[in-house]
């Protein structure tokens, strides 16, 4: 049998508020227009995205895109 948590009042010291990185739903629908390109990639790095998108049941040239357009957004033009 599990032990319940015990919760208590204690104070919780200095709380820091995180701003929310994650995108909302609407924004992982969309199909955005994408261009062909030939690119050559470290096999270190494919085996990495291959190995993540089986975990993840995806597949790996759309992590790739992603992160890559992560990037890009991050960087404010």
């Amino acid at each position: 049998m599990q032990k319940g948590r015990k919760y208590t009042d204690e104070p919780l010291g200095e709380i820091q508020v995180i701003k929310d990185f994650l995108p909302a739903p609407s924004e992982l629908v969309y199909k955005e227009d994408t261009v062909k390109v030939t690119l050559g990639l470290s096999r270190r790095s494919v085996d990495f995205f291959k190995k993540q998108a089986k975990k993840h049941e995806t597949q790996y040239q759309k992590m790739i895109r992603r992160l890559l357009d992560l990037y890009v957004d991050r960087q404010g033009e």
